[in-house]
């Protein structure tokens, strides 16, 4: 899935490529194309905490959300 479609939603923020990695290939396994942006600059050793998104379609934002609060053993977000 290419990462400038502009109409992806973000699911989730992580710190680093590692783990989007993580959350992309756990989304994948259950059938949700995702992908990762901000990688490069959260590679960067400055003060700030680094920034990926994790993105996907707006039709699987809602599943999306309930496997990675699954996976963290939270309550899916509502509305």
């Amino acid at each position: 899935m290419p990462t400038d479609e502009p109409d992806l939603e973000t699911v989730t923020h992580v710190p680093n490529d590692m783990d989007a990695a993580i959350v992309v290939n756990l989304l994948q396994e259950n059938g949700i194309q995702a992908v990762a942006e901000g990688g490069f600059t959260a590679g960067f050793q400055a003060e700030a905490p680094g920034d990926v998104a994790i993105r996907v379609k707006p039709s699987d934002l809602q599943a999306a959300q309930k496997i990675l609060a699954e996976a963290h053993g939270d309550e899916p977000p509502t509305g």
